[in-house]
């Protein structure tokens, strides 16, 4: 099994955004690539400035927990948040969201059964300015909010 990889979590430290989650870290599943290196698996729900596929740098602390110490390199990949309005067309379905972007291969997870966000990887190459169209076009219908956790030039750009 030497050539197995390690799934290792690492944890973000961030502050709290008035009116959201009132956690303070999340933790990423990631692939350990060295001493102090992981590649993310996993699009964030809280943390900003990171998206799956992206390598961290981290430092282990006493307790063991793998603390992330900063990004050293971009995938290329986009981090973007859904939420589907309750009394909007999709209700409170997840579902309905992964549905609609579905079109564009979106991979995507869900916070809860209580809290539908959905957090999408954009892969990079993919059609960033069909996405953001739709995206607008959820907002501007009722259907969702949504947040960019981690754009990159080509996404702000599209």
């Amino acid at each position: 099994m030497k050539n197995a990889v390690e799934k290792i979590k690492v944890w973000f430290r961030f502050v709290p955004r008035e009116g959201w989650f009132p956690q303070d870290t999340e933790g990423l599943w990631a692939a350990r690539l060295g001493e102090d290196t992981a590649r993310v698996q996993n699009a964030p729900f809280l943390q900003d400035g990171v998206a799956e596929g992206d390598i961290v740098r981290f430092e282990t602390g006493a307790d063991g927990l793998h603390w992330a110490a900063g990004r050293v390199s971009s995938s290329g990949n986009c981090t973007i948040r859904v939420v589907p309005v309750p009394s909007g067309p999709l209700g409170h379905s997840a579902r309905a969201v992964h549905q609609r972007l579905s079109v564009f291969g979106l991979g995507g997870e869900v916070f809860s059964t209580e809290f539908p966000m959905v957090a999408f990887t954009a892969p990079a190459g993919a059609d960033f300015a069909g996405i953001k169209r739709l995206l607008q076009q959820g907002e501007e219908e009722g259907w969702w909010h949504h947040e960019i956790g981690c754009g990159t030039e080509e996404w702000w750009s599209a």
